[in-house]
C-alpha cells in the first residue's frame, strides 16, 4: 500500500485534491475524441464540427434547458452522456436546430457516446469516483482499490502489447476492442487480475458472449459454443475461430470452461 495514498484518503482536506490528480493523468477527452473520430474515417472538418458544437452549442443547449451542468466533454461516463443526449432529444430548441442543421448535432451526440463506449480510460475515471465517495469503505480500502482500478488501464495496454489486435479475429484497430478477463475480476485475486495471460483482446460481440459463457476455448485455442446461444454465426462466431495460446493461458481458461462456461449449460 503506498503510504502517501492512505494519506491523501485520510485527511479530508486533501482528497478531493487527489481525486484531480488521478483525474489529470486521463487525457483531455475532446482531444482524445478528435484523435477518435478521425481514426474512424471522419473528415477534419467533420471532427472539428462535432467538437466545437459539444464544447459550445449543445453544451449550452443542456445548460439552459437544466439537462446538464457542465460542458458535455468533460462527461466521463456512458450512461451519463446517454441520458442527456435522450432529453436533449426532446428539447424544442435541439430539435429544430438539428433539423435545420442536416442532423449534424445528433450525430456529434451519437459519435461522442460510440467514443465513451470504447474508450477504457474514462470507465476508469468514473470508477475511481465511485470508489473516493462511497463512504461504506474506509480510507485503506479506497487506496487499495484505486491502486486495483488504475490498474486496469494498464491491463488494457498490456493486452493490447501482446495480442496487438482481437485474439480471434486478429482485427487491429484497438478503440474497438474488449479487454477481457479469462477468470472474472470477481472471482480473481489481485496478482490474477492485472495478469495479461489472464486477458484476451476481442471484439465486442465477441467478449460479451465470452463473458457471459456463451463460448469458450479448448486447450487448443479451439472454440466452443454454448448449446444455448442462438444463431451464434449472426454474432459474427465460426466454429473454425481459433485463439493462439501459451501455456501460461491454460489455467485460466481451464477455470472458464468449468466455471463460467460449463455453468452457463447445465
Amino acid at each position: 500500500l503506498d503510504d502517501d495514498l492512505f494519506e491523501y484518503f485520510r485527511n479530508d482536506l486533501t482528497r478531493d485534491l487527489l481525486k484531480e490528480l488521478l483525474l489529470e493523468n486521463l487525457e483531455d477527452l475532446s482531444v482524445q475524441f478528435h484523435r477518435w473520430l478521425r481514426a474512424m474515417g471522419k473528415a477534419e472538418r467533420t471532427a472539428n464540427s462535432y467538437v466545437s458544437a459539444l464544447r459550445g452549442t449543445i453544451s449550452n443547449w443542456a445548460n439552459e434547458a437544466d439537462i446538464c451542468n457542465q460542458n458535455l466533454v468533460a462527461i466521463q461516463s456512458y450512461s451519463k452522456i446517454h441520458v442527456v443526449a435522450e432529453q436533449l432529444a426532446e428539447y424544442k430548441v435541439f430539435k429544430e436546430r438539428n433539423a435545420v442543421g442536416n442532423q449534424m448535432y445528433s450525430a456529434a451526440l451519437n459519435s461522442y457516446k460510440d467514443f465513451l463506449s470504447v474508450t477504457c480510460q474514462t470507465q476508469v475515471a468514473e470508477d475511481i469516483q465511485d470508489i473516493i465517495s462511497d463512504s461504506s469503505i474506509n480510507s485503506t480500502q479506497k487506496a487499495v482499490l484505486v491502486n486495483t482500478r488504475v490498474g486496469q488501464g494498464k491491463f488494457r495496454e498490456s493486452l493490447i502489447k501482446y495480442w496487438k489486435g482481437c485474439a480471434v479475429t486478429g482485427y487491429a484497430t484497438t478503440q474497438f476492442l474488449v479487454a477481457s478477463h479469462i477468470k472474472p475480476w470477481r472471482k480473481a485475486d489481485d496478482n490474477e487480475r492485472l495478469d495479461p495471460y489472464n486477458g484476451l483482446l476481442l471484439l465486442p460481440n465477441i467478449d460479451k458472449a465470452f463473458d457471459l459463457g456463451y463460448i469458450s476455448f479448448t486447450e487448443k485455442g479451439k472454440i466452443k459454443t454454448s448449446e444455448f446461444i442462438e444463431a451464434p454465426e449472426k454474432l459474427g462466431l465460426d466454429e473454425g475461430m481459433v485463439v493462439d495460446l501459451a501455456k501460461q493461458h491454460q489455467d485460466y481458461l481451464a477455470y472458464h470452461r468449468e466455471c463460467v462456461f460449463e455453468k452457463s449449460i447445465n
